[in-house]
């Protein structure tokens, strides 16, 4: 009988992970129990993606606040940080900003505005217009931005970031200084020594500094990426993508993830018989029409995956086929030229006609967004997630 139906993904529960647990093990385990109990077989390209919050938690991948200071210090001797373009995130930032507080004397904290890197607003740029502000140009001291725009809070938070990271600083015995600017060299006329806090955007930065002048910068990937007095550490990443485990602690992002995915598919492939991809993934890549914000608070959304999902989608857009090379078809007729075209099609599509409006993402960043918005990130205990369906096209049975 034809299936009817395309991609299902699915959330697969799992124990509560500890430190020193077979994360490996855990996770193909559970697809395999998931399969068993729910009556669903597992077929040959299927994807198992598991969070990356697990795999930290399995590896010990922490850090207290104490030892993020201690890395601070060594890195800034003087004191005095010029710390730029943080998010604005309690889970993300704030655990950060507490243990690089603890280690400088004074924070010249410089905020992009009217949002963060990644779609956190302060407040809503349209009052940018009403104001007479130039985003690009103007440098607000906090007495401005406080005379302009008042204080507000964030629409889902409900927190006002400017006065929650001042104080955050000032209580853990550090002098704040806060200004708003989104030129990262407007920084230097009050701190010489950079802690670049981006993401995406880290290393133009870090290179127009040093340019224009700074005498050292460090980024936060450059923060925390050797263990110190035996934290946990990311010699990629350092801090990026890493989450509040509780007020003093840090969980960082998973490290040394490769070994990880290859054994998942090798457990599957040895109890199962089939051939699954596999992927650690952290947030997805999407935008939301209210909030603003744009996920990817994580430098990348996999740290680590199989070699079969490298690369982009290679497809077809059905709705151009049918609109063009086969406007005169219809019914069986139409069904079985697309299904032709489809399976004669180029092994490369970039640039032709018939694949404009197909997304042209990685497939990594794609099935990364899938299993972000299917797992979540509350409480629904399903930090496993099986994608099936997801290479069939028109002509799978």
């Amino acid at each position: 009988m034809e299936r009817l139906t395309g991609t299902v993904s699915r959330g697969v529960r799992a124990p509560i992970i500890r430190q020193g647990d077979d994360i490996a093990h855990i996770v193909a385990q559970s697809v395999l129990d998931a399969s068993k109990a729910e009556g669903f077989p597992l077929r040959n390209m299927d994807v198992i993606a598991v969070t990356e919050a697990v795999v930290a938690r399995a590896q010990g991948n922490y850090a207290t606040v104490e030892q993020i200071a201690k890395d601070v210090k060594a890195k800034f001797p003087e004191g005095h940080i010029g710390l730029i373009f943080p998010i604005l995130s309690r889970n993300r930032f704030a655990i950060c900003l507490k243990g690089i507080a603890m280690g400088a004397k004074k924070i010249t904290l410089m905020l992009s505005y009217p949002a963060d890197e990644v779609g956190n607003h302060l407040f809503d740029e349209d009052m940018l217009d009403e104001k007479g502000v130039d985003p690009w140009k103007d440098v607000l001291t906090e007495e401005k931005y406080r005379e302009l725009f008042g204080y507000i809070k964030h629409t889902f938070t409900g927190v006002d970031y400017v006065d929650y990271y001042k104080k955050l600083i000032e209580s853990c015995g550090c002098e704040a200084e806060i200004i708003l600017a989104n030129d990262c060299r407007a920084i230097l006329p009050y701190a010489k020594n950079i802690l670049a806090c981006d993401i995406h955007s880290r290393a133009r930065t870090k290179r127009r500094l040093l340019k224009a002048g700074a005498e050292s910068v460090y980024c936060l990937d450059e923060i925390l990426n050797k263990s110190v007095d035996g934290s946990g550490y990311n010699a990629d990443y350092g801090l990026l993508g890493s989450n509040k485990a509780t007020e003093e602690t840090i969980k960082l992002f998973p490290r040394d993830c490769m070994p990880i995915v290859e054994q998942i598919q090798k457990e599957v492939q040895e109890k199962a018989g089939v051939h699954v991809e596999v992927m650690i993934y952290g947030d997805g890549a999407f935008k939301d029409p209210v909030g603003k914000i744009w996920e990817l608070a994580d430098p990348v959304v996999s740290p680590a995956h199989t070699s079969g999902l490298i690369g982009q989608p290679n497809e077809v857009k059905l709705k151009y086929l049918a609109d063009n090379n086969f406007a005169d078809l219809s019914g069986d007729a139409l069904k079985e030229a697309i299904s032709d075209y489809i399976r004669k099609k180029d092994a490369d599509l970039v640039g032709q006609m018939v694949s404009q409006g197909t997304t042209p993402r990685r497939l990594t960043d794609l099935i990364g967004s899938l299993c972000d918005l299917t797992s979540g990130s509350g409480d629904k205990g399903t930090p496993i997630v099986l994608v099936q369906g997801y290479f069939d096209n028109y002509t799978n049975n």
